[in-house]
């Protein structure tokens, strides 16, 4: 491998966005940092509203520029992309970086056949003549495995199921090579089944093709086996990073706690009330002045709700978190016994 595949060629460094509203400023993403390096795969983690969705945009340059404010810089490869213009990025989107978004029925042009939304890349980015890029777009469909795949470039989305729909959209991510694949919630709507088969297609094609891969969710259970890092994030801010085997076994941020415990468990007996976490996440205009997860963390303190916590290295230097207060302290563990006998 060559030095270039062993080094962090994506640098996120202090990225802001910033959103103007009638309200006011919203700060969707606020003061994020972290790297990714070739063939890696990084889990952005947190609630709906933490601001994971607008991260992977602001970084691919996907946002509307009328009423958005965006600081810091996404370098790739050395060259800054945060001022970079839709016209500028267009040599990028597709083949150096590519999204699954979320829902593909909504992401799946209804009116256009399954082969032309796939060829159309190929022709646009890589110059295929129509034949070519038609065949390379029937080989795709056979690499994200689905059946029948000549009949299936002559079908509409409506036509194919939600899982299949969900595999014509990795596919057309995958149909230039790109070294960095963003994925917004892949598995959103689907069932459990297909879920792991999604997942586990992802990653086969990151290993196959060397590439980086973006994974964002709210379900710390699918980054559990399918990421090597994974960064938790709470009201636009990052709270919590580590090697995902660290984070595990030993998780420091009451949020990231309180994400795990929410996870429904094999072993809990039918009908167990689901763990929650109380309150409503932070209004991203007007934010608490501490720890925006302090108003909802049954182990604050007075510090967290006057001081914001700056991200500190724990035993090792690639597992950083936010708090004053982490889990396993003796603060921690006294507050803990006093919840439990109230």
């Amino acid at each position: 491998m060559s030095t270039e595949d062993n080094s962090a060629f994506l640098e996120v460094v202090n990225i802001k966005t910033h959103f103007e509203t009638p309200r006011g400023v919203v700060r969707a993403v606020d003061d994020v940092s972290f790297s990714l390096t070739r063939g890696r795969s990084l889990g952005i983690v947190g609630e709906s509203g933490s601001g994971k969705t607008i991260l992977v945009r602001s970084i691919m340059g996907l946002l509307p520029k009328r009423g958005t404010l965006r600081e810091g810089a996404v370098m790739y490869r050395g060259e800054n992309l945060i001022n970079k213009t839709p016209a500028e990025m267009r040599g990028t989107w597709g083949r150096e970086m590519a999204m699954i978004f979320q829902d593909p029925m909504t992401s799946l042009n209804p009116l256009m056949k399954v082969g032309k939304q796939i060829a159309e890349p190929l022709m646009s980015h890589l110059g295929m003549e129509k034949a070519t890029a038609w065949a390379t777009a029937e080989k795709l469909l056979h690499d994200v495995h689905i059946a029948e795949a000549q009949r299936r470039l002559s079908q509409y989305p409506h036509e194919l199921s939600g899982g299949m729909r969900q595999r014509v959209m990795i596919a057309i991510a995958l149909a230039c090579g790109p070294s960095i694949l963003f994925a917004d919630e892949p598995t959103t709507a689907l069932d459990v089944t297909v879920q792991a088969q999604i997942l586990e297609l992802i990653n086969e094609q990151r290993r196959q093709r060397n590439m980086s891969l973006l994974l964002v969710t709210h379900d710390l259970g699918v980054v559990a086996g399918n990421t090597d890092e994974i960064a938790v994030m709470y009201g636009g801010k990052l709270v919590e990073k580590a090697p995902t085997k660290t984070l595990f076994a030993e998780m420091k941020m009451p949020y990231t706690h309180a994400l795990l415990e929410s996870i429904p468990k094999l072993n809990h007996a039918a009908h167990t009330r689901l763990a929650t976490i109380s309150g409503r996440p932070p209004d991203l205009v007007h934010p608490p002045k501490g720890c925006r997860f302090a108003p909802r963390c049954h182990f604050a303190r007075d510090r967290c709700h006057s001081e914001e916590p700056p991200l500190t290295a724990g035993k090792s230097p690639d597992h950083v978190y936010a708090c004053f207060y982490p889990v396993g302290s003796a603060e921690y563990s006294e507050r803990k016994v006093e919840i439990s006998r109230s």
